[in-house]
């Protein structure tokens, strides 16, 4: 038998490589960023277009390469930052692989431009699908400015499995916010076709995060700050009023890295235990500093996983720091042993004639409580007279059998979803989504009109980077909708007037969805969200059908509809419950 087995060549293997790297804009982001985080840089400049798909930019005034490590570093497992085995147990750079630049440059057109300090000249590196183009010299600033154009154009099939602009967005700013949140003395711009979306200046961590997240997230943020020696805990979370559904704003740190790990994230949320309701989670922004050789990054290409040697304490740490500090900020009761809080008031309080006077409690001794208490002569007559009064009974109004009344038997359990036999079927209704349906299609049927309410007071609604840009780009369409809003000054939107039916304590939510969708195409993509979120905010949850009488009406609107089983989304109405099944169980 010959010989089967044979060296892949090395485009092959780069882009074998580059699946496990290069998964897609967000990784380049992640990897350029971090290397120039590991540089040295003190400003970072980010420039992305079509959410990636055709430029990623990365400019930094870090330390330069010279000529020859410019060319050495696109090649496999040629890195600075390791020489030998020991240093892969206390690694403190972000890359360590020297996988990353080849892995990119193997599914993109790349190119580099770099100079040390103290070059009189820099150089500029072009490199197309793996493939060396050219090296000449050039005259550029300090630094290093990569240029990452048309990714997976020679991987078609990688290319197609893109999502759409939006998503793909949303992924890069998640990279963005991890790295700004790590090094908060460094200088962050980030622009996306043109429109500046961050520009963050060097700042202590407590106002990178609200640069970040805007500035209604500041009031409920409480410090937390642990110091053992060997560890450090320190960072924020947020009280129970700032907890979501969703995550997306939980962040843990070690050595200024971004990592997750659900077995902390359990303890975040043990410490909030009995605080919040259930299904909501706690927003945190937590950072650890210990001892490079206990902790293990090198376990996933993407370096978001990391192992710890004393993770049990380190879990029991950040459970008792966190609810310690909710105790001191009166988020959770808190007991002193020492001192009766309820004293304070007690010892504290003022009387008005200057003197301290002890209350007196008087005694009625004379109180006997198995005395009969004497019936005034005028008393009992009337009380007669009233008693011998000959008053006709009438048959009663309430008619317990109504004619429109449901044959089939209808049932309310404990978690809200609802029992209805329907045609020999036993049925768990949804109400919440029926009435959704319901809803839309009142509200399809309406003519759309302008029709505002005017507030007597202006609310303001504080917004992030994020939310000014993409205010600008929608607000043409607001005032045909029955807005009234403006940027009143830096980052406060002023709401003057909202459509009619939107109530002034739902507003901040409407606008928050609205502005959660980063790009909208074309307005009419941005009018079927803004209706989406109409009817959503309009509907109400299936925990708010507590009477038969609601659930019935809605029954019979949906069932005008023609009973469907699933909303547009693709989520179900109902489901059918097996009865004849579950009884041969018993």
């Amino acid at each position: 038998m010959s010989d089967i087995i044979k060296l892949l060549p090395d485009h092959v293997a780069n882009q074998i490589a580059a699946g496990e790297v290069v998964q897609r804009p967000a990784s380049i982001v992640k990897e350029l960023v971090e290397n120039s985080i590991d540089a040295g840089a003190t400003k970072i400049e980010l420039i992305i277009r079509d959410a990636g798909r055709n430029l990623i930019q990365v400019v930094d005034n870090g330390s330069g390469m010279s000529e020859t490590d410019a060319r050495f570093a696109f090649e496999r497992h040629a890195t600075s930052k390791i020489s030998t085995t020991e240093d892969i147990f206390k690694i403190s750079t972000k890359g360590f692989r020297g996988e990353a630049l080849a892995s990119i440059a193997a599914v993109a057109e790349v190119e580099l431009k770099t100079k040390t300090h103290d070059a009189k000249i820099g150089t500029n590196i072009y490199i197309e699908g793996g493939g060396f183009q050219f090296q000449e010299p050039i005259q550029t600033a300090e630094g290093s400015n990569f240029s990452v154009k048309n990714l997976f154009y020679n991987v078609p099939a990688r290319r197609k499995f893109l999502k759409n602009n939006n998503v793909e967005f949303r992924h890069i700013i998640d990279e963005f916010q991890r790295v700004a949140l790590a090094h908060e003395n460094v200088e962050f711009e980030l622009f996306h076709n043109d429109d500046i979306i961050f520009r963050l200046r060097k700042a202590s961590i407590l106002q990178r995060i609200v640069d970040i997240f805007g500035r209604k997230l500041q009031p409920l943020l409480i410090p937390i700050k642990e110091d053992l020696g060997w560890i450090q805990l320190n960072g924020f979370v947020a009280k129970p009023e700032g907890a979501k559904k969703t995550r997306g704003e939980q962040f843990f740190f070690v050595n200024g890295r971004f990592f997750r790990s659900p077995y902390f994230n359990k303890a975040v949320q043990e410490a909030f235990e009995g605080l919040l309701l259930p299904g909501y989670i706690p927003t945190f922004f937590l950072f650890l500093e210990l001892d490079a050789e206990k902790i293990d990054v090198n376990i996933h290409p993407q370096k978001t996983e990391v192992k710890f040697e004393d993770e049990n304490l380190i879990f029991a740490l950040v459970r008792s720091t966190i609810k310690r500090s909710l105790g001191i900020y009166n988020v959770s009761p808190s007991l002193d042993f020492d001192r009766d809080s309820g004293m304070d008031a007690f010892l504290n309080q003022k009387s008005t004639s200057g003197s301290f006077k002890v209350p007196e409690i008087v005694v009625d001794r004379d109180y006997n409580p198995f005395r009969e208490e004497s019936v005034s002569a005028g008393e009992k007559v009337a009380m007669t007279e009233m008693y011998q009064q000959n008053i006709q009974a009438e048959p009663s109004k309430i008619n317990l059998f109504e004619e429109e009344d449901f044959d089939e038997d209808l049932m309310r359990l404990p978690n809200g979803y609802w029992l209805f036999n329907k045609n020999g079927k036993t049925l768990m209704l949804d109400l919440g989504r029926m009435h959704r349906l319901v809803v839309s299609e009142r509200n399809g049927k309406k003519k759309r009109t302008n029709e505002k309410h005017t507030l007597l007071f202006s609310l303001e609604y504080h917004m992030n980077e994020i939310e000014k840009n993409k205010f600008r780009s929608i607000k043409k369409y607001l005032p045909e909708l029955g807005f009234e809003m403006v940027i009143a000054n830096d980052n406060v939107l002023r709401i003057d007037a909202v459509p009619q039916g939107l109530k002034e304590t739902q507003v901040m939510k409407f606008l928050e969805n609205l502005f959660e969708i980063l790009e909208y195409r074309t307005e009419d993509e941005f009018l079927d969200f803004y209706n989406n979120q109409w009817n959503k905010i309009q509907s109400k949850s299936r925990f708010d059908f507590l009477y038969k009488m609601d659930a019935e009406l809605v029954i019979k609107d949906f069932t005008a509809l023609g009973f469907p089983e699933f909303l547009p989304s693709g989520k179900r109405c109902f489901i059918e419950i097996p009865l004849d099944d579950l009884k041969n169980k018993f």
